[in-house]
């Protein structure tokens, strides 16, 4: 039997934790005001029939139930509709907690022998969520060949209209301008705030992303990305699918996250460290829904790599001289030009005149540049630090984004793996 946590933690660059919590447990998450059953506030409070708060709670059930209305009209076209099993799309829960495939002649509506389909949800807001996706694609492929078949698809870029489809574009406006992202990072982490945005977003985007769904007619779906549960689950659940696809969120910031990463209804949480376990557990997932396994990672990083001497042949640098690796985010994001100039002035040769240094731009093979050089500096991005601790390499922060990146620089200065200075002439 193939597990389906294999993979996903094939990808993963740390340990699983021992602990058993279970099976999973499905509890409901309403993104709106449930139009059948009166909030706690409003029997507590014993409202007027007749008062303003009343007549407020009264128009957004009326909002509900068009968004509900409109959600039932969503033409879904899975194979797996067809199924009355309760278990999760041919899959259950092993004693460690782990998603096992269960026995059977057909699951999902198919037959057994055919291959799975897995869809990974992600967004191209930097470069971190891509990486993530292809590293547990690229682990997928590796452990288990043509038994799935992997899809990796920006949601909103490729199936939602204009100006949805607008996001990379807007989140690197907004980053670029960092107070206007640390505005929008905090205004929306309120839970009131982002489910009602999203209920809102779904009657505008629902029928694009459910088409966007049935393209791939997922087994299991997963997601990189905070914005990626929300709507999605909603389609899910309108038609009844969500025991029957497998929907896991693998979060990928390391420390500090935003609240929409998590969704009571996904089947699993896979959290990078304890800190978001706590935060998942916060905001309402049950302890057998939310496992610590880590960032996932290029599964090269995971391999013997060659020694620093033949790396730097390889990569045409000095053998003797020491080696710094600056690096920035997958768009650029980070004071780059002005570290990279910073270090052109220290470390100038006036013998040669010119700067004891290379720039090689955009890299592919990254486990390379690292296994050759002796410290990095670089942002801190999440996936970034985890493939630097892999590879053992001391690192120098010079740069954050505010929110989701704020918690990676006590993560790696107080756990002895660097430092931090905004200062270049440091």
């Amino acid at each position: 039997m193939g597990r389906l946590t294999d993979p996903i933690l094939h990808a993963f660059n740390c340990v699983p934790r021992t602990k058993k919590y279970g099976h999973s447990i499905f509890v409901s998450n309403h993104l709106y005001f449930n139009a059948n059953k009166q909030p706690e506030a409003v029997t507590s409070l014993s409202l007027s029939m007749n008062g303003p708060a009343f007549k407020v709670w009264k128009v957004v059930n009326e909002f509900n139930r068009a968004i509900g209305f409109y959600c039932e009209r969503i033409p879904l076209g899975f194979a797996s509709i067809g199924i009355d099993s309760e278990e999760n799309n041919g899959f259950k829960d092993d004693e460690n907690g782990a998603l096992e495939e269960s026995g059977g002649d057909t699951t999902n509506g198919v037959r057994s022998n055919a291959p799975k389909k897995v869809l990974i949800l992600m967004s191209d807001t930097g470069g971190g969520h891509r990486a993530s996706a292809e590293a547990i694609k690229a682990a997928f492929n590796e452990a288990f060949g043509d038994c799935y078949q992997v899809f990796v698809t920006d949601l909103w870029t490729d199936h939602t209209p204009w100006p949805f489809n607008q996001l990379p574009k807007s989140y690197k406006f907004l980053v670029k301008h960092g107070t206007l992202w640390r505005m929008t990072y905090y205004a929306s982490a309120p839970r009131v705030i982002h489910q009602s945005n999203f209920a809102a977003t779904s009657t505008f985007i629902a029928h694009a992303v459910a088409k966007g769904l049935m393209k791939y007619q997922p087994d299991i779906i997963i997601s990189v990305h905070p914005l990626m549960q929300h709507v999605p689950l909603r389609i899910l659940r309108k038609k009844g699918l969500l025991k029957k696809i497998v929907f896991a969120t693998v979060v990928t910031d390391l420390c500090t996250c935003h609240p929409t990463w998590f969704h009571k209804l996904v089947t699993r949480c896979y959290s990078p460290s304890e800190e978001v376990a706590k935060r998942a557990l916060r905001a309402g997932l049950q302890r057998s829904q939310v496992k610590v396994y880590g960032l996932p990672v290029r599964p090269s990083f995971v391999k013997p790599v060659r020694s620093k001497d033949e790396l730097r042949k390889r990569l045409g640098m000095d053998e003797y001289l020491p080696a710094v690796l600056l690096m920035g985010g997958g768009e650029g994001m980070g004071p780059i030009e002005a570290t990279a100039r910073a270090l052109a002035d220290a470390l100038y040769d006036q013998t040669h005149g010119e700067p004891l240094g290379q720039v090689k731009g955009f890299v592919t093979k990254m486990e390379e540049c690292m296994g050759a050089c002796d410290c990095i500096i670089t942002k801190a991005g999440p996936g970034t630090i985890a493939e630097a601790m892999i590879r053992g390499l001391p690192i120098i922060l010079n740069g954050y984004i505010a929110g989701q990146e704020a918690g990676n620089v006590p993560y790696v200065v107080q756990n002895g793996c660097g430092k931090f200075s905004l200062s270049r002439n440091k």
